[in-house]
């Protein structure tokens, strides 16, 4: 795992319930040392997340405290339900398609991975699509990115046509083959020794699977292959999560010196956490 996503995880997972997300440096580094960073690296990965407006710091002396900024919130909240969503529902068969024009190569870029967080596909270079009305949310994220563009709804008419788009916006095998991957590198995972063992279990579970919002459009199970791979990853996760939860907050209470607070942990049990984009 990479530092700064390790750091996101969390805060995602736990640090955003210690103290309404103000964690002292040190528990962070005292953390972050069970997956072999040292707090040197600690520091300097902290602080190029603060100058990159993800945290604000607090001195106390000689103790640095590292505080959500409202940025980093927002973004929390925002993917907070999306790595615990269900299964899609009924499809109405319309698509969302949106033809962009050009821009320059950094937008284009900032585009393309938003949209892919919406859960677009591009059909080509300049065509995105999307399974459901997603009408409002596209408009919005490209109103404010000042990306000229026509946004509208759409349908083939045709079951055959449609799942056509749907492997063409996606590759939808290999985004099988990920979630068969995940299901066995964790389906038999041996029980933690201790609670620090249970942290890293469950820290090493969630920043694999927090990454399948990035790629999985949520296709409705009528454009999706047979014996999809999806569901029997979902259930692994939100099992394995659960069954870690205990001990792995325990571990994250000590090395911290903090408590996880009575409300904040409601949400650790009922599984929603937040994640960002990161």
């Amino acid at each position: 795992m990479r530092p700064r996503s390790l750091v996101f995880t969390l805060f995602g997972d736990y640090f955003r319930y210690c103290g309404d997300g103000e964690v002292p440096l040190r528990g962070i580094g005292e953390v972050l040392q069970l997956f072999d960073i040292e707090p040197g690296s600690a520091r300097v990965v902290m602080s190029r997340l603060r100058a990159e407006g993800w945290f604000e710091t607090r001195r106390d002396g000689r103790l640095t405290t590292y505080v959500l900024s409202a940025k980093a919130w927002e973004l929390l909240d925002e993917g907070r339900e999306r790595i615990f969503r269900h299964v899609p529902g009924d499809w109405s068969g319309d698509w969302t398609l949106i033809a962009t024009r050009a821009g320059d190569r950094s937008t284009r870029d900032e585009v393309r991975r938003r949209l892919t967080w919406l859960g677009f596909g591009q059909l080509q270079p300049a065509l995105w699509v999307a399974p459901g009305d997603r009408i409002a949310a596209a408009r919005e994220l490209l109103d404010a990115d000042g990306v000229s563009s026509d946004v509208f709804l759409s349908r083939s008419g045709d079951i055959d046509r449609d799942r056509s788009i749907a492997s063409r916006g996606w590759d939808l095998a290999a985004l099988d083959d990920l979630y068969g991957a995940f299901v066995e590198r964790h389906g038999d995972a041996a029980d933690p020794v201790d609670d620090e063992d249970a942290l890293v279990q469950r820290v090493r579970l969630t920043d694999e699977y927090r990454r399948f919002p990035f790629v999985d459009p949520d296709l409705p199970a009528v454009l999706l292959p047979a014996e999809w791979n999806a569901p029997r990853a979902h259930e692994l996760f939100v099992r394995r999560h659960d069954e870690l939860r205990e001990r792995a907050t325990a571990a994250i209470e000590r090395l911290t010196g903090m408590t996880v607070t009575g409300a904040h942990r409601a949400f650790l049990d009922g599984g929603a956490v937040g994640f960002t984009q990161e």
